[in-house]
């Protein structure tokens, strides 16, 4: 089923775009809702009239992303988890923290228009920003430990030398067992 897109889906398309989906989505969703309308070829005639006379507004739409998107050039978000021993978080680093995050670096973005899977354990990941049609930033977002120092290397080093010592007196004072 063909449909005009009255507003931008995320996955499926941008406003006044034509796109084919499944005709129970179209007709149980999109279509009641408002975001959609059938693309008959009258309703298409009437989408390029409209897109003609907005030429100018898409094109100042279009700049203003790209301007947004610049601001985001070399960003990097570090978020601090509360993180198990095995690394893995206490619930998840989702779309809202990353906006909040952005927001405390003084860049003001909607939580909508980013996606990403949610974070479940320390490590790097990538968040995808959608400012317009053609306009996407892929953001590095890094996810560390919250209040764990890291172990010293000499630490580490004594512990291994001293189970190693414990190993053999353990071995020396155990009866064969023959």
């Amino acid at each position: 089923m063909e449909i005009i897109l009255k507003e931008d889906i995320i996955g499926l398309g941008y406003k006044n775009e034509i796109v084919n989906v499944k005709s129970g989505y179209g007709r149980n969703y999109l279509i009641p809702t408002g975001k959609a309308v059938i693309a008959s070829p009258s309703a298409k005639k009437q989408l390029a009239e409209d897109l003609r006379q907005q030429a100018a507004k898409i094109a100042a739409k279009k700049a203003d992303a790209e301007k947004r998107a610049a601001q985001l050039d070399g960003v990097e978000l570090v978020i601090e988890a509360k993180v198990s021993a095995t690394g893995v978080t206490y619930g998840s680093v989702n779309t809202a923290i990353v906006a909040e995050e952005l927001a405390k670096k003084g860049i003001e973005i909607d939580r909508k228009i980013i996606t990403m899977r949610d974070i479940k354990k320390v490590g790097t990941f990538e968040a995808t920003i959608h400012f317009f049609k053609d306009v996407e930033v892929k953001l590095p977002v890094t996810v560390v430990a919250e209040n764990q120092p890291e172990p010293k290397a000499e630490e580490v080093k004594e512990t291994v030398e001293v189970s190693v010592e414990e190993i053999e007196t353990v071995e020396e004072e155990a009866p064969a067992a023959e």
